[in-house]
């Protein structure tokens, strides 16, 4: 037999893997308050557990290590001269134990002291805003930064690591990512008051939207994903714009017909500015996702504001 071999029967005889040998924290804490406080009493009352607990604790652990640590008598209790050895040991895992924990929170602290969020256009305008103030309420601390961009260009943040957190509204979910619905949404046909399509009579036909040159969001973003999808193809853009803001300032000025959602449109619609087209044999109801790298969920501040957005 190889030394190393001999080796490995040797750990498996006392009990396999470390874990299986080396007491837990919680048992060597207890043993450093006995050896602070001079009884099992004193010690567990430090601790905030029973004295049945503690007494049952140091057993179990005499148990593991083979060997007693503790002699109890009515005046209190005393380490034995093992017990006295394991308890120097004790200190320096506690020790290493307690360094790896404040590592651990700075690593926590620094991860919580920002927060990159990227979204599409129409949830960083009209959305984010006051997720984003709920947030601040709850991490006051945090610094957030916004990216805003089409579906597209929030899937190439998240997966290239330049972003946490992320919110599309596409037909589908970018390859790579992870999501939830986090609310629904509804693309509507405006135009300004103007227009012969105002004082139409009767709903749009589907074909006939889909046959018209229409102001439109580039390539990639979820809006036109979601209308291409809808209508099974788009004639060649009237004008092609990359915001949100854009297409609707376009459409207010009589520039032609534009679909956007409800949510950039309510105050146009109130005010007159726009006016909504109706249309026939289509649905242009769509999903709201946040979105985040596969098998990353998110932590932290990002954790925080998508509970948020349920909210």
């Amino acid at each position: 037999m190889s030394s190393d071999e001999g080796a490995r029967d040797a750990r498996a005889a006392v009990g396999g893997t470390l874990a299986h040998r080396v007491p837990d924290l919680g048992a060597l804490e207890l043993l450093l308050a006995v050896a602070r406080r001079g009884s099992l009493g004193a010690a567990a009352r430090e601790l905030g557990i029973t004295q049945p607990a503690a007494s049952s604790r140091i057993r179990s652990m005499e148990r593991q290590l083979g060997v007693a640590l503790v002699d109890r008598s009515p005046r209190g209790s005393r380490l034995t001269d093992a017990g006295a050895l394991v308890t120097d040991w004790a200190r320096r895992v506690v020790e290493a134990a307690e360094a790896f924990d404040a590592g651990a929170q700075a690593l926590r602290d620094r991860r919580d002291s920002r927060l990159r969020v990227a979204a599409s256009m129409t949830i960083a305008e009209y959305l984010l805003p006051g997720w984003l103030l709920a947030l601040r309420a709850q991490r006051p601390d945090t610094a957030v930064s916004l990216l805003a961009g089409n579906s597209t260009v929030v899937a190439e943040r998240l997966l290239s690591g330049e972003a946490d957190l992320g919110f599309v509204e596409g037909v589908s979910v970018p390859s790579g990512l992870d999501s939830t619905v986090i609310a629904h949404d509804r693309l509507i046909v405006v135009t300004a008051p103007g227009h012969a399509w105002a004082r139409r009579r009767r709903p749009l036909e589907a074909s006939e939207l889909a046959a018209t040159p229409l102001i439109l969001r580039e390539k990639g973003s979820g809006t036109r994903q979601v209308l291409d999808a809808a209508l099974g193809g788009l004639a060649r853009p009237l004008i092609e714009l990359s915001s949100t803001t854009a297409v609707k300032a376009a459409a207010v000025s009589g520039a032609g017909p534009a679909v956007l959602s409800e949510l950039a449109v309510g105050e146009e619609l109130g005010m007159r500015r726009l006016v909504r087209v109706p249309v026939d044999g289509v649905a242009l109801a769509r999903d709201l996702r946040a979105v985040w790298p596969t098998g990353h969920r998110p932590v932290g501040p990002a954790r925080d504001l998508l509970s948020l957005t349920r909210t």
